[in-house]
């Protein structure tokens, strides 16, 4: 049987690529350091789980939900706007989804047509160009400054008659760059003249460092461009629920409306387990956000001069968000005499047995993407590793 076009035109995703190499390794007997998967290593915080399982004692969770969602979870999500971004949204515009991946997903299907091209300012997420190309759409790379952002002069250089939208990702995956409040805007006001759509990923948005929390949101920057704005989110990351897939979107009624009726016919709804877990995260106590996040600023003041003194590794900032670090290695890659990232980042794996992505995947091919999101004596294992394999001939 012949498979369906689109589906032959999509790439499979290379941080789940890489994870499923070092897991293979791992399974043989070789102790892998896996830098490339994008998760928590913490436990979903314990009250969390105790409420989840109170749900469940109390047969709150056995049957089917709304599509888009159980009301207290999406007020409550509203409610967590209003209380960290001052963002005044009601429930009817949010929309909850297995994970924010499907939310990205099913907007695609939603807004694009056949031939619409949507920006994606590099380096962006290995799924963005995945996920148009199987709604139909045509990924625009933009390539970032030296500073690895972009602005309304490089999407100018890129805007056609085609383009429907831009997907903008902040704090970033995978470099960990937030944009700051003026970036956004102008980059908001130059969407809105063009009347693009843009689609603001702020799954990383808890995630900063260095005294400045939460992120900037796209909603937050006066009304024309929230009309414009869909934010992506979700309680995997900030709560550490990989595992329990539940996401969210949040903009204007009629594209969340849409996004209720293509939803009912490809999942339903999310599991009602899973989102009694995210009301439980979004309305019980923050204590264990701040701790995790605190562990993430001690691994990142940790590795970052660890990183930069390696041989061939340059880094254009200091990471302000998220949990990785996204270097420059074609220095590292003529040291080593490899001439693509893929080479370089398989014998990384095989010599050095520390698993990372290679940015080829997010658009830049020059760069590697490294996670912090592990225990801080592995992190500095890593490192050592890496030392030692840019050093030994």
């Amino acid at each position: 049987m012949q498979l369906a076009k689109r589906a032959l035109a999509v790439q499979p995703s290379a941080t789940l690529k890489t994870g499923q190499r070092a897991q293979e390794l791992r399974d043989a007997g070789v102790d892998v350091i896996n830098l490339s998967v994008g998760q928590p290593d913490f436990p979903t915080p314990t009250a969390i789980k105790d409420a989840t399982v109170a749900a469940i004692r109390a047969n709150q969770v056995d049957g089917y939900t709304a599509t888009a969602g159980i009301l207290p979870l999406r007020q409550a999500v509203a409610d967590h706007l209003a209380a960290t971004q001052h963002v005044s949204v009601t429930a009817d515009q949010v929309v909850v989804t297995t994970g924010a991946k499907l939310a990205l997903y099913a907007l695609c299907q939603v807004v694009l047509n056949p031939g619409d091209a949507v920006l994606l300012p590099a380096p962006y997420w290995v799924s963005y160009s995945e996920q148009v190309k199987l709604a139909g759409g045509v990924p625009i790379e933009v390539a970032p400054t030296a500073s690895l952002k972009v602005t309304p002069a490089q999407l100018e250089a890129a805007v056609t008659p085609a383009t429907k939208a831009i997907i903008l990702n902040s704090p970033q995956n995978p470099s960990g760059l937030v944009y700051t409040p003026d970036e956004l805007r102008a980059i908001g006001e130059w969407a809105v003249s063009h009347d693009l759509l843009i689609v603001a990923d702020e799954i990383y948005g808890d995630l900063i460092y260095d005294g400045q929390r939460p992120a900037t949101s796209m909603l937050t920057l006066g009304t024309a461009i929230a009309d414009h704005t869909v934010l992506v989110n979700g309680v995997s990351k900030t709560y550490a629920m990989t595992g329990w897939r539940i996401g969210y979107a949040v903009g204007p009624q009629s594209i969340v409306a849409a996004l209720t009726t293509v939803l009912s016919h490809m999942t339903g709804n999310a599991a009602a387990v899973s989102q009694a877990a995210a009301l439980a995260a979004l309305t019980g106590d923050q204590t264990p956000v701040e701790q995790m996040r605190a562990a993430f600023q001690q691994r990142l003041d940790t590795i970052y001069p660890l990183l930069t003194a390696l041989p061939g590794f340059q880094l254009a900032h200091k990471p302000q968000g998220a949990f990785y670090l996204f270097p420059d290695v074609h220095e590292a890659m003529r040291l080593k005499g490899t001439t693509t990232t893929d080479d370089f980042v398989a014998a990384v794996l095989d010599q050095a047995h520390v698993a990372v992505v290679t940015g080829a995947a997010f658009g830049l091919p020059n760069h590697i993407r490294l996670s912090y999101a592990t225990d801080l004596d592995s992190l500095k294992t890593a490192m050592a590793r890496l030392q030692t394999f840019m050093t030994t001939d």
